[in-house]
């Protein structure tokens, strides 16, 4: 034991002296905490730094994006936006010695703009409150602990894995005049007639169906193919929103003698707020980018039953005379209505400490 004392007191003298030799030398030596003086200096220079030392020591790694996402994005709208100031069509330099609002005064005498505006506003809200509705219905249903749950909710989301060319090329094909699988399906019953008395416009005279063209049936056929695809999508969604309420407010519910439908439309579905607004984002998003799924469809001249903004856009700025100026006009109202939809979600993930 002294033996093991007298190597342990000679071992701190041996370290004594080391660290007073080189102090004395002028050697930096770690002896608060382990900080040597530059990292001393570094903790003083990120307390005296207006801005978080964090925020510079990751700028190379948000730097790069930050600048690409300015340029090609923010600055091409903002580009777009001095483009449907001018009367540029396409070919040649735009003049911007004269920028004036003439494009949008030719959009407010436009009734072709207000129809396509019309059809854009009533897919937007109609398809996104049925997409939501089916989803929860469907969410419901799978909710109930049935047998194969993951495989009905695998069909159901299969159909959002196709892209918008696959969806209008398919339904493209279901709702052809001649031997759709609609028509062929409604002949066989018998029921063609009556579906063509119901639905058919007063001055067309028709002996089939025709889905895409009538007036009375256009839209609504695009609704309901893009229901079809993204039902399954607010099925997720809700299902997830769902599974996370606890138990004890559905056996609370029911031991207050409360029935099913009375349960869910009093306790479970008001607690579905914050999945029914993410859901009715990313849907409304979706229906203002309809534009590959009714080009598909019918092409860039849809007919004034289902041409939206984007369509109308496209076909004012390639294939309407070049008129870029106008189709970037159109191209900035559209982009105000996705505006209009995102701003208020925003602000409210903002309000409350989500962002």
């Amino acid at each position: 034991m002294r033996e093991i004392l007298s190597r342990l007191t000679s071992a701190g003298e041996r370290l004594r002296s080391v660290v007073q030799g080189d102090e004395s030398n002028g050697k930096q030596v770690a002896t608060d905490g382990g900080k040597t003086a530059t990292q001393q200096g570094q903790d003083m220079l990120r307390n005296r730094l207006p801005v978080q030392w964090e925020l510079i020591e990751s700028s190379p790694f948000w730097l790069p994006p930050l600048f690409l996402a300015g340029l090609f994005v923010y600055g091409a709208i903002f580009w777009n936006l001095i483009i449907s100031l001018t009367e540029w069509g396409g070919l040649g330099d735009a003049d911007y010695s004269q920028l004036d609002f003439s494009m949008y005064s030719r959009m407010a005498s436009d009734p072709t703009f207000w129809q396509a505006t019309q059809n854009t506003l009533v897919l937007l809200v109609v398809f996104t409150v049925l997409c939501l509705v089916l989803g929860l219905l469907i969410a419901i249903l799978i909710d109930q602990n049935i047998r194969f749950e993951n495989t009905f909710r695998t069909i159901y989301l299969l159909p959002m894995s196709l892209s918008f060319v696959v969806t209008a090329t398919l339904w493209a094909w279901m709702f052809n005049a001649s031997n759709g699988v609609l028509n062929t399906f409604l002949r066989a019953l018998n029921l063609e007639g009556l579906v063509i008395s119901l639905l058919k416009p007063a001055a067309v005279q028709a002996t089939t169906i025709q889905w895409l063209s009538w007036s009375t049936t256009a839209l609504g056929a695009v609704i309901f193919a893009l229901l079809w695809q993204f039902s399954g999508y607010a099925m997720v969604v809700f299902l997830a929103g769902l599974r996370a309420i606890p138990d004890e407010h559905y056996e609370a519910a029911r031991v207050d003698g409360a029935s099913t439908v009375r349960m869910y439309m009093r306790v479970i579905i008001p607690q579905l707020r914050a999945p029914a607004v993410s859901a009715s984002v990313v849907l409304m998003v979706f229906a203002l980018k309809a534009f590959d799924f009714i080009y598909a469809l019918r092409g860039d001249q849809p007919g004034a039953n289902i041409d939206i903004l984007a369509t109308m856009m496209y076909r004012e700025a390639f294939t309407g005379g070049n008129e870029w100026a106008y189709g970037s006009a159109i191209a900035i109202v559209l982009f105000v209505l996705a505006l209009l939809v995102i701003a208020p979600y925003l602000y409210s993930e903002y309000q409350r400490g989500e962002l």
